[in-house]
């Protein structure tokens, strides 16, 4: 769905963004480089003297960096306002709403997992208290992997498709825990991102298909290692 719509909604955008005659428009970066300029003066140490110059340059990299680091602004006005600034603050709310979305849905998650606990007897406190450990451990090491590779790794994009994929993502997110569906706001992101790929051909396929791999993994994967310490705990350590 996430997929879908934005493969939708993004045109549509962009189509509303042309009518109002807003441009795209690239930056590129211009800054001094210090010049190494060997002289042919000895010093008093008899070593060969080294100077430096200064001068404006135009900083070019290889595809990877020049990928990361590419800037894509508006230049135009919507109602009067400048087009950036306007998109700017729709990106930064449209952020706020995935957060909000993220927490809503998976707050009452955890809530399930206690009650469950609860009412198998499994005793709740140690389960909850070795579920948050894992979650805080994962967060700690790998969270700015995850966010590297979903802002850059799957698609290149600028601030209005990163507003897209941010508001389809809070939408179905928000509408599914309406109706009380747990879903991974992660995995409906990946969707969002997925979808501008594809409508922009900037998809990095490659990626996709190993996000895809994990997504598959990961069911068998935490039931047999959930089960496993569940196992190890009850049998050699204590009650839980």
């Amino acid at each position: 769905m996430a997929l879908v719509l934005t493969s939708i909604i993004y045109p549509l955008f962009r189509w509303v963004r042309l009518a109002l005659r807003v441009n795209k428009q690239s930056c590129v970066c211009v800054g001094e480089r210090f010049v190494p300029v060997r002289s042919l003066a000895l010093n008093t140490g008899g070593s060969l003297c080294e100077s430096h110059g200064r001068s404006l340059d135009i900083f070019v990299g290889d595809k990877v960096s020049c990928d990361r680091t590419a800037v894509e602004l508006y230049a135009g006005r919507v109602f009067g306002l400048d087009a950036q600034k306007v998109l700017n603050f729709f990106h930064f709310a449209s952020a706020g709403a995935v957060s909000f979305a993220r927490g809503l849905n998976d707050t009452p998650k955890m809530v399930a997992l206690s009650v469950a606990a609860g009412a198998l007897e499994l005793g709740l406190s140690w389960n909850i208290f070795l579920v948050g450990v894992v979650m805080g451990a994962g967060g700690f090491f790998s969270a700015k992997k995850v966010a590297y590779t979903m802002s850059h790794r799957i698609t290149r994009m600028n601030h209005g498709q990163g507003f897209t994929a941010n508001l389809i993502t809070s939408i179905l997110v928000i509408f599914a825990s309406r109706w009380g569906l747990p879903v991974s706001t992660t995995h409906v992101s990946c969707g969002s991102l997925f979808g501008i790929g594809m409508v922009t051909g900037k998809a990095r396929w490659k990626m996709i298909g190993g996000i895809v791999s994990a997504w598959v993994l990961t069911l068998p994967l935490a039931a047999v290692l959930a089960g496993t310490v569940f196992w190890v705990l009850n049998t050699f350590m204590v009650k839980v």
